[in-house]
C-alpha cells in the first residue's frame, strides 16, 4: 500500500534511510565520515521536520505495517529551469524488496498525485542509473558536490513526459 507518510513513520524512515544509504554508498566499508553523516542526517527529528515543510511530500510503501520504501519530493526545487519540474530528493527501497515494482509504483503515484515532469539525481556509480534509464528518464546534466574532501559526481535525470 502506498500512502502519505505520518509523523509516526519518521523513526522507520530514518532507519530505512540508514540501511539503504550504507548499502549504496559505503561500498568499501564503513568510514567515520559515513557514520557521522548518517547518524546526524537520518534522524526521526529530520523526517519530522521534512513532513512539516509545505513544499515537501513523503509517500511510503508499506506491507503488513512494515515500511519497504519511500519517495521524498520537494515541489519547489528546480534543476536549472522550472520546466524540468520538481525534485525527487530520495527514492529509497529496502534491498530485500527491490525488483518487485515498488520504485516504479512510487514514481507512478508521484506522477498521479503531483504531475510531471520531475527530476532527480543519482551517483554515477549507483545501480539505480539503469533503473531510471529503463523507465525512460532522460539524462539532462550532471551535479557534483563535495563530501569529505571528495567530489561526488551525479547524473541528473528528467522523467518522461
Amino acid at each position: 500500500m502506498i500512502r502519505e507518510a505520518k509523523e509516526s513513520d519518521c523513526i522507520n524512515l530514518a532507519a530505512l534511510s540508514i540501511k539503504v544509504w550504507l548499502e549504496n554508498y559505503a561500498i568499501v566499508g564503513i568510514r567515520r565520515e559515513f557514520s557521522e553523516y548518517i547518524f546526524s542526517t537520518f534522524t526521526e527529528a529530520h523526517f519530522t521536520q521534512i513532513l512539516n515543510q509545505a513544499s515537501c511530500r513523503v509517500l511510503v510503501c508499506e506491507h503488513q505495517g512494515a515500511l519497504q520504501g519511500y519517495v521524498l519530493l520537494d515541489l519547489n526545487s528546480h534543476f536549472e529551469t522550472p520546466s524540468n519540474g520538481f525534485e525527487i530528493k530520495k527514492l529509497y527501497i529496502d534491498s530485500r524488496f527491490k525488483q518487485q515494482g515498488i520504485g516504479k509504483a512510487l514514481l507512478s503515484e508521484v506522477e498521479q498525485r503531483f504531475g510531471h515532469p520531475f527530476w532527480l539525481y543519482t551517483w554515477v556509480e549507483n545501480a539505480s542509473n539503469g533503473f531510471y534509464q529503463h523507465l525512460g528518464f532522460t539524462k539532462i546534466g550532471t551535479f557534483v558536490f563535495e563530501a569529505s574532501g571528495q567530489a561526488i559526481e551525479n547524473n541528473v535525470y528528467r522523467s518522461p513526459c
